[in-house]
């Protein structure tokens, strides 16, 4: 009998999806058992394989989350905030553990999620690689430690093609600037400025966004002083330390309580 742990994922046309694929075909710990696409996407009713350029692999993409969750342990979600929350109360149903990769929820989608994670297992993060994680245990640590003579600024860049903003890591990274600094992000963090804006406020947080080419993904967390600057950062190259970070917590996710986790959680941070 196989060991392999049996997974599907979720929007399996998309720049993630098929980079998702691509890792779990090379894992010896997971097998890919079904793929799944939204509603009249062409790609339903089609074999996976085929649709990736490659040879038929007998795994038929549907647009029936029920359907391809039969048989699975783990399924994968970068997609979208809707389809996210729709299929997190599925899962839970069936006993499949969700890892969310999906950016750009609004407070009642996470409460909905909340609610799918008491009787579901579910990893959800902003961004799931090991170095954005450890960045923000940094991020803390340093608030942490200085004051709000500091100011705190947040940068990301991502490709064109993204339609959320600022980036989940970006939030990730401001929650843990405020945490580190006592306060509530919801108060502190500044999201635009334009025009004549007035110095500076004290003790917030500042983000800044760029869209543009194909970048994967880039952030930096300055913490600037009078005479001088300390600025932590990390940059993605490759879209697999996505991948192999979401691989990781749906491995990690198996024999858990009902609950929501983060990858805090799944590398013991």
């Amino acid at each position: 009998m196989s060991n392999e742990t049996p997974m599907v994922v979720t929007g399996v046309s998309g720049r993630m999806g098929r980079m998702l694929v691509q890792v779990i075909s090379g894992s010896d710990k997971a097998r890919l058992s079904g793929a799944l696409e939204r509603p009249g996407h062409p790609w339903v009713g089609q074999d996976l394989g085929e649709m990736l350029g490659g040879t038929p692999n007998r795994i038929i993409v549907t647009d029936d989350p029920r359907k391809a969750l039969v048989g699975a342990q783990a399924v994968i979600d970068f997609t979208a905030p809707s389809a996210s929350v729709a299929l997190s109360r599925i899962a839970a149903e069936m006993g499949v553990a969700h890892v969310i990769g999906t950016t750009g929820f609004a407070p009642e989608d996470l409460a909905a999620i909340a609610e799918s994670a008491r009787t579901g297992v579910i990893v959800r993060a902003g961004n799931m690689s090991l170095g954005v994680n450890l960045l923000v245990a940094l991020t803390r640590r340093v608030a942490e430690a200085l004051d709000a003579d500091y100011d705190i600024e947040i940068t990301e860049a991502h490709h064109r093609h993204k339609v959320d903003a600022p980036s989940g890591t970006a939030l990730m990274l401001g929650e843990a600037a405020a945490k580190g600094r006592g306060v509530s992000l919801g108060e502190a963090g500044v999201r635009a400025r334009d025009g004549i804006t007035g110095p500076r406020e004290r003790g917030t947080i500042g983000f800044s966004v760029i869209r543009g080419g194909d970048i994967v993904g880039e952030h930096d967390v300055m913490f600037a002083a009078d005479g001088e600057r300390i600025i932590l950062r990390h940059v993605a190259t490759d879209r697999a330390v996505f991948a192999r970070g979401a691989l990781k917590a749906a491995l990690w996710a198996q024999g858990r309580d009902a609950g929501e986790y983060d990858m805090a959680a799944v590398l013991g941070l």
